[in-house]
């Protein structure tokens, strides 16, 4: 005998999610603001105005402020609400992710008052000291727990290819901060590494390149298996796809990090080794781009009203285009030329405000409306207009650093007949000021953007609260 019953009904935790999608919106304008600043100071040197706040005190507080406060938060929000909706249960142990929010909020604050006073490590991307490392620690370990609690109890049999990316993206994270944050703490502002010369630099370049593999590309990467095909209404194209993907992205990215190191006295052959991976890296990243491109077979006329979709397919080029550059600038004879010019940085933007961003923004204009229960944002038009503000911004930028870039390696490199230098150090960065000009503009041209999209956000939730979405019940066997 058996009758059917269905349990009782529950809602989605949406609280903690719209907490981090604003916060996404407040941090990326600030880190994006200190942008701007040090681009300018670079054309005018006079807006050094005072040691805390000359450019190498605010260089860090910028990539900090991008990487783990506007593109962290854009990681919170986005893992939460994808691992809710697709295992049909609310988060794990909801206290803890509040307590996630809040801490990690805390470290982006320890990070604005330290960087500026020069408390740094020196090391790129893992600046801070040793007592906001242990918080950042503590924080991430209760993201895993609320992350991998919610997956444990999901309603769901499968386990969505998003989530495998964000639970890849949370363990390695976790890893690669522990074991390059080790340190001798010899006071409350100042530790020493606990690895020297040669295996110091090893370390942080495994750390650095995996920062950028892990957190700055598999978490997005879980954005995107979820938000395109939700927002195009299409199923991915290919689910197998996604898995090959998932599993040579995450075996080879690991091994890539010495391209940093090329020509240093770092070993040869691990030089090589680094240079070796990063080319077989084009073929997982070029699968994944090529998987989300194509989910939208049969619903390409969206892309023409769609600002939401316009955003995420943009990314995905832009994924494509940057993971095409990477794997080559770590060819050895390119990377002679490329290493220590602005064409590094080029490279990083067009990853970093071309796919990272694109796809965060794209993702937090899907969710902020249903976090609060509106139909759409409030005006389809500024979505369109900051979409091609930002498209036109990432193009001034990176153009302008790849002439820079190439010109800079030419001049350096550029001999006499007699082996004297052709040109000083000065005069190539006399040469470069134009482009310094152009990378100034397309900045504050993207900055502008994100003030649109404040706006946007704001009458969007104005007057709102976080509506209590049910969760599909199933339906179970009663005795």
């Amino acid at each position: 005998m058996s009758a059917t019953a269905t349990i009782p009904n529950e809602t989605y935790d949406y609280g903690v999610v719209y907490r981090f999608a604003i916060m996404t919106v407040v941090w990326g304008i600030v880190g994006m603001l200190y942008g701007v600043i040090i681009a300018a100071q670079l054309v005018w040197p006079e807006l050094n105005v005072h040691e805390y706040l000359n450019f190498g005190r605010l260089r860090p507080l910028h990539t900090n402020t991008v990487i783990f406060a506007f593109g962290g938060c854009a990681l919170f929000a986005a893992s939460y609400y994808v691992v809710q909706r697709t295992c049909h249960v609310p988060l794990f142990m909801p206290k803890l992710a509040e307590f996630t929010f809040w801490g990690w909020q805390l470290v982006i604050v320890l990070a604005t008052i330290t960087l500026p006073l020069g408390i740094t490590t020196s090391k790129e991307y893992a600046e801070l000291e040793w007592p906001i490392d242990l918080l950042i620690a503590v924080v991430w370990v209760a993201y895993a727990v609320v992350f991998f609690g919610t997956i444990a109890k999901r309603r769901t049999s499968h386990i969505y290819v998003a989530n495998w990316f964000f639970g890849a993206f949370i363990l390695t994270v976790a890893i690669l901060h522990i074991v390059n944050s080790a340190a001798v703490p010899v006071s409350l502002t100042k530790s020493y590494s606990a690895y020297a010369g040669v295996q110091d630099a090893m370390v942080q370049w495994w750390y650095g390149h995996n920062a950028v593999g892990f957190f700055l590309t598999a978490g997005f990467l879980g954005m995107m298996y979820y938000f395109i095909p939700k927002q195009a209404e299409r199923p991915v194209y290919s689910y197998r796809l996604s898995v090959v993907h998932f599993w040579a992205l995450i075996f080879t990215y690991m091994w890539a990090g010495p391209h940093h190191l090329h020509y240093t006295a770092l070993p040869d052959w691990t030089q090589s080794l680094g240079m070796v991976f990063s080319l077989i890296l084009l073929a997982p990243s070029w699968g994944g781009m090529i998987n989300g491109i194509m989910t939208l077979s049969g619903a390409w006329h969206k892309l023409r009203d769609d600002p939401i979709l316009k955003f995420m397919v943009t990314s995905l080029s832009f994924y494509g285009m940057s993971t095409f550059e990477g794997p080559m600038m770590a060819i050895k004879t390119v990377n002679s030329l490329s290493h220590y010019t602005d064409w590094t940085i080029g490279h990083v933007h067009s990853g970093a405000l071309g796919w990272v961003a694109f796809i965060s923004i794209g993702a937090i204009y899907y969710m902020i409306p249903r976090l609060v229960g509106k139909e759409r944002m409030y005006s389809t038009r500024l979505m369109e207009i900051h979409f091609w503000m930002a498209t036109l911004a990432i193009v001034l930028y990176i153009a302008a650093m790849w002439i820079s870039g190439v010109m800079q390696g030419l001049m350096w490199r550029a001999v006499n007949a007699d082996g004297t230098l052709t040109y000083s150090f000065i005069e190539s960065v006399k040469a470069s000021y134009p482009f310094w000009f152009i990378r100034f503009l397309g900045g504050a041209l993207y900055l502008s953007g994100m003030f649109l999209m404040a706006y946007n956000v704001w009458m969007t939730v104005r007057k709102s609260r976080t509506v209590a979405a049910p969760i599909p019940q199933p339906v179970v066997a009663a005795a």
